[in-house]
């Protein structure tokens, strides 16, 4: 009998060993959120290059192999590369007014909070409810605040100023612009809340020192603040992009794609083609080429920011 409970918990010693070896794997952590996107992530990104190589259509049944005619019809297609140019303008846009924003915003609040003034919560409050509000909704305020009347938000103050009404949604070039400004409007927020964690890890002594050599405050800014927030300006970029690249709500509610193609970004074009025109094969070239683009950016902005020292 005692040579039977020995070996029993001989056993259990032997799992609970085993157990706690596996608990210390990252692995074992990392399998649940691995699943998951490869489920709905990787196998739906796949799944869309593969139909990229197929004329499916939502209106007919069954798809034949195409090889690369969808993207030599996207290659030889004006339309898609004024679209292209119109989704280059707005995502550098984009980029820029979110990170610079953001950058000033996450300082100014940094600054009120470490002198200890007021007001600095609401502005954060203010900024983040722009950004937890729906692109969709978004895009139908700012649709409302630029009527091209004098019941318009804006063009009614431009009116008593004596300029109006101006066509912020009929004039191509002050379309893209309204659609960039309502996107900077909403996204600059999360711009401010990655910065502003990123100066939080910056070590106060390194501004003591700074100080005590004699660097005014550009220099602090330069030479201290810019170099601690390189990971992090990096991160932001990358998504700032990524966002701004496959930007559809805001727009779609916004201009829907006009005056024309003046607003015409591949992520609403590819909607179109997609779910309007129901040819799911040059919709999935077309995400595919988005997907590309990102891939492409990314590694720009890698070699650009040169963390390899940080990863």
């Amino acid at each position: 009998m005692a040579t039977a409970d020995s070996t029993t918990e001989q056993v259990l010693t032997r799992v609970r060993a085993t157990w706690r070896r596996l608990l210390e794997q990252p692995l074992v952590w990392l399998a649940p959120t691995l699943v998951l996107l490869a489920v709905f992530q990787l196998y739906p990104m796949l799944e869309a290059v593969l139909m990229s190589f197929t004329d499916e259509s939502l209106v007919r049944p069954g798809a034949e192999f195409v090889g690369i005619q969808q993207y030599a019809r996207l290659a030889t297609d004006p339309e898609f590369w004024e679209m292209l140019r119109v989704t280059a303008v707005y995502a550098f846009s984009s980029v820029v007014l979110h990170v610079l924003l953001g950058l000033v915003l996450a300082l100014a609040i940094d600054y009120g909070v470490r002198r200890g003034l007021r007001g600095h919560l609401t502005t954060r409050v203010s900024v983040l409810l722009a950004w937890i509000v729906p692109g969709i909704i978004i895009g139908l305020v700012w649709k409302v605040m630029l009527v091209e009347s004098q019941f318009g938000a804006i063009n009614h103050f431009l009116g008593l100023v004596g300029v109006g009404p101006v066509p912020f949604r009929s004039d191509p070039t002050l379309a893209l612009a309204s659609t960039i400004a309502a996107g900077t409007w909403r996204g600059t927020a999360f711009s401010m809340i990655m910065i502003y964690g990123g100066l939080q890890r910056v070590p106060t002594r390194l501004y003591e020192a700074a100080r005590v050599d004699g660097a005014g405050r550009w220099h602090r800014f330069r030479h201290v603040t810019l170099p601690q927030l390189k990971s992090v300006l990096f991160v932001t970029t990358v998504l700032v992009t990524i966002y701004a690249l496959n930007t559809f709500d805001l727009i779609f509610a916004l201009t829907g794609g006009g005056p024309g193609r003046a607003t015409q970004v591949l992520a609403l074009f590819m909607y179109q083609e997609a779910f309007q025109d129901y040819a799911l094969g040059r919709g999935a070239a077309i995400a595919v080429v988005m997907l590309a683009a990102n891939l492409l950016l990314t590694g720009v902005y890698l070699y650009a920011f040169d963390i390899s020292e940080e990863v």
